[in-house]
């Protein structure tokens, strides 16, 4: 079990990240005017750390075979990732970060439920069980709440 509570703190430290990453978006785009060229710098920074990280693990780019044997919609998360990022940046300064950070929490484990319940995209099934439901009604709830301030 305290293996569980290790992984459940480094979600919850990968959660506060999102919330300072929006922030640090935010602030770049100020900075350089438009919110698609904050999340041109964004990705760039990223995709230089990953491919240092991973040459100083020692792994190498995938070939070409192994690119082409991944299905179409795997490479999805890239564009979804950069769809995040200029939406966080765009939306930031209209919401703030409290109702921001709200209504993506109440979005990603809405769209997890249902994920979950059909075991798309290789999640194991895990039923939309009621306590599971009430959890996500309560996420609007505290939507609401976080928006009356």
């Amino acid at each position: 079990m305290p293996v569980f509570y290790l992984l459940a703190f480094s979600a919850l430290l990968l959660g506060a990240a999102v919330a300072v990453q929006t922030g640090v978006n935010a602030s770049l785009r100020s900075a350089l005017g438009h919110p698609l060229q904050a999340t041109v710098a964004n990705f760039l920074v990223g995709t230089v750390a990953v491919v240092l990280v991973a040459l100083a693990l020692g792994l190498r780019v995938p070939d070409s075979e192994a690119l082409r044997a991944a299905k179409p919609w795997m490479y999805l998360g890239g564009l979804l990732g950069a769809a995040f990022v200029v939406g966080t940046i765009v939306l930031a300064p209209r919401l703030g970060g409290t109702t921001l950070m709200a209504l993506i929490v109440t979005g990603q484990l809405g769209a997890a439920l249902v994920i979950d319940h059909y075991g798309w995209l290789g999640f194991p099934v895990s039923g939309a069980s009621p306590g599971r439901m009430v959890g996500v009604a309560l996420l609007i709830v505290g939507v609401v709440l976080v928006r009356r301030g």
